[in-house]
């Protein structure tokens, strides 16, 4: 079968211009695309809009959520678009497939306590330890996304002043760094990083233990794993530190415009999501709390 993904990915590099986290997810996609349609004996250039609802049905048998199931067709939609330009098909088959709307879920927050016991996981004594210690802290300290996390630069923190450049796309923002984290992060770059960047590591502030900058993936099973040790249920995702941040400025007193431009949300309607967050976590504080509200 032609090399679809190589093509496809040189398309996304040079013309799309996304970036390496939204590259990965597409070709992942695009490979259990490819892999469906060898089972259905299809090629790709030979698929219509059934073979597509098919594709729809073989992701819901497969227990896969509306959210997951909408960004694998929008990753095909986007494959097709890619063969319609090259003169490969001359429609796109993913382009009218109705999908259920996902559920919008509000997201998972930590409270204090899970936070610090989460932050206490790591082994700061020992390398890896050190370095996820450093991560995980500076995560909850400024907000920043996981993916922006892996791309940080090691001239993207002051140490001197407490504060992290953070670099989105074009945009470009500075975060103040709380002094525990800024403390855990001068340990890591000084005893460990040294000891573990490899020579192609360049000037990544966060590698893996082979010395290579470290992947979104890789820190989610970090994260993942410490959330596990710590005896948390609830369910843990990338972004759960960065959620936790935001409620937790907002709690105490934040401005809403203030945690806009720390989160680096374009639109504040991104941002409000937090405060219908506080008033449900308000509201459950109440319920449990009030001796008259918990008679029922």
């Amino acid at each position: 079968m032609k090399d679809y993904c190589a093509e496809f990915k040189n398309y996304l590099i040079k013309v799309k211009k996304v970036s390496n986290n939204t590259l990965d997810s597409y070709l992942r996609d695009l490979q259990n695309y490819l892999e469906f349609l060898k089972k259905q004996k299809t090629l790709p250039v030979d698929a219509d809009s059934a073979t597509v609802d098919k594709y729809v049905k073989y992701l819901k048998d497969a227990k896969k959520s509306s959210a997951t199931i909408t960004r694998h067709i929008a990753s095909t939609r986007c494959f097709y678009q890619f063969l319609m330009i090259n003169g490969s098909v001359s429609e796109n088959p993913a382009k009218g497939i109705k999908l259920e709307k996902p559920e919008k879920k509000l997201p998972q927050i930590l409270s204090g306590e899970e936070i610090e016991l989460l932050l206490s996981q790591p082994n700061a004594k020992e390398l890896k330890g050190c370095r996820d210690k450093a991560m995980l802290e500076l995560l909850y300290a400024t907000g920043i996304r996981a993916s922006e996390l892996v791309d940080l630069n090691v001239e993207d923190i002051n140490l001197h002043t407490g504060v992290l450049c953070c670099h989105s796309g074009k945009s470009e923002r500075v975060i103040p760094v709380y002094a525990q984290a800024v403390t855990a992060i001068s340990d890591y770059i000084f005893r460990v990083r040294r000891m573990i960047i490899s020579p192609d590591g360049g000037q990544a502030l966060f590698t893996n233990l082979n010395g290579h900058r470290l992947t979104r993936q890789g820190f989610w099973k970090i994260v993942k794993g410490y959330a596990e040790t710590a005896g948390i249920t609830k369910e843990i995702t990338p972004y759960t530190l960065r959620h936790s941040f935001a409620l937790h400025l907002l709690e105490n007193g934040a401005e809403l415009k203030d945690i806009q431009q720390m989160l680096g949300h374009a639109d504040i309607s991104s941002t409000q999501v937090y405060v219908r967050l506080l008033n449900d976590h308000f509201k459950e504080v109440y319920n449990h709390c009030h001796p008259r509200a918990k008679l029922g």
